[in-house]
């Protein structure tokens, strides 16, 4: 007997496994930022910016993320909050607040997302002047 006849069944099974698994929907990420485990958290904040088209029901969760305990999920919010431009501009007194955040990459995450919420208002960190001293 062939053995790739075995395999072929296999792979099917192994191939099919994954299918069906969609995106999880806006609901379901927002409901992950309140999971116990940084890992839940953090996927789930990196993708909802994808969910745009659901922005009044993200933007306030993104700026709850900005008080998380943990580093790369408050970057993450901050550079995510930017992502969403104009539609976050409620965002911008928590991206301020963060401004003072403890962690130096935090900072330049909110400073890089109050740029692209309102350019008018806000510069770029990489585009102010660097102090010589």
């Amino acid at each position: 007997m062939d053995k790739r006849i075995l395999y072929v069944p296999l792979l099917c099974v192994l191939a099919s496994y994954g299918c069906g698994k969609g995106e999880k929907s806006t609901p379901e990420l927002i409901s992950d930022m309140q999971s116990p485990q940084e890992k839940d958290r953090l996927i789930a904040v990196r993708l909802l910016p994808g969910h745009k088209v659901d922005a009044a029901q993200i933007v306030p969760v993104m700026i709850e993320a900005l008080k998380d305990k943990k580093t790369d999920v408050r970057r993450s919010a901050a550079i995510g909050l930017g992502d969403f431009g104009d539609s976050a501009k409620e965002a911008i007194p928590a991206l301020q607040a963060t401004l003072k955040d403890h962690n130096a990459l935090v900072r330049e995450a909110a400073g890089h997302a109050l740029s692209r919420i309102d350019p008018t208002q806000f510069t770029s960190p990489s585009k102010q002047p660097r102090s010589t001293r």
